[in-house]
């Protein structure tokens, strides 16, 4: 049996702790995944998990080969792209993304990097809350943050800027917004994992720091988008996610000469050195997809 893919299912079931989980994880069936495990412990001449009918665990000798199998498994990865420098990348990535740049933004991109490399296989990880990348087995992860965590090596490869949105429904039922401080008076859209109570706004060298009063918070922005689209009220969004409403009219620019937060957008890592050239080449290919920053704000005039 192929040591480099035994080698990968070890691995994963070492963190999964499922062998269900891991052959769902790497699209192959359950015995297939037993059959690799057993070759491994077969080859090492050690017991590497502990099973029982609910869970499966490493044995003290897996705990302390799983470190050195790791890094075995990415240099061997990498020893094969070297010695074949011709031979298109054929690796496996898993990316993590929040869900509105992934549906947006990423999976366009993917599509082209695909196209551009078809013997790469990518397992996208949809959501809105940071995971543990060792855990979760994630290779890249792509996140908007003004800090990422000092754990992680990030590298920013674009801006996200944001805007002040409502429908043209909701904007003609309220009193005029003239000035940060009518917010307060408006029922805003408050977005969890971000400025959730507080929106910071500038203007030139003007800085408001204004306190909303969110009724209807979600930890997801394509529903906040939506519902600022049905009337419920005004939502600070990312321009990615909301240029398009915007050009339709089905969403209208508040404040607009005052400017919420710019935030960075990161793909994460966790290690330098074992980056495999498949996800070198992707993180390449994503700076300069959206180095051009193409969902700058749209021209739309005050309300």
């Amino acid at each position: 049996m192929d040591r480099i893919t035994a080698a990968e299912v070890f691995v994963d079931v070492a963190y999964s702790g499922s062998f269900s989980a891991t052959a769902q994880r790497l699209d192959m069936s359950r015995p297939m995944v037993t059959r690799y495990i057993e070759a491994m412990e077969i080859w090492l001449d050690v017991r590497l998990f502990q099973r029982t009918t609910r869970k499966v665990s490493l044995t003290s000798a897996g705990e302390r080969g799983l470190q050195d199998i790791e890094h075995w498994l990415k240099d061997m990865k990498r020893f094969v792209s070297d010695v074949n420098p011709s031979d298109q990348l054929s690796d496996s990535i898993r990316i993590s993304v929040s869900q509105s740049f992934g549906y947006s933004q990423v999976m366009p991109a993917l599509i082209d990097f695909m196209q551009q490399h078809p013997k790469v296989r990518v397992d996208v990880d949809l959501q809105d809350t940071t995971a543990d990348l060792v855990e979760e087995r994630i290779d890249l992860a792509i996140r908007i943050s003004s800090s990422p965590h000092p754990s992680l090596i990030g590298k920013p490869i674009a801006l996200c800027k944001s805007v002040l949105v409502a429908s043209e429904a909701y904007l003609a039922s309220k009193p005029v917004i003239q000035q940060p401080t009518d917010l307060a008076d408006h029922a805003c859209l408050g977005y969890k994992n971000f400025e959730r109570n507080i929106w910071h706004l500038s203007k030139g060298a003007q800085h408001e720091s204004v306190s909303v009063d969110c009724r209807l918070t979600a930890n997801e922005a394509n529903a906040l988008m939506y519902a600022a689209i049905h009337g419920a009220g005004i939502a600070l969004l990312p321009t990615y996610l909301v240029n398009e409403h915007i050009r339709k009219n089905k969403l209208q620019r508040v404040l607009a000469t005052w400017e919420p937060s710019t935030m960075k957008i990161y793909v994460l890592y966790s290690s330098r050195k074992h980056l495999s050239p498949t996800v070198r080449t992707l993180i390449d290919f994503l700076a300069d997809h959206f180095s051009k920053n193409y969902w700058d704000v749209c021209d739309q005039s005050e309300n």
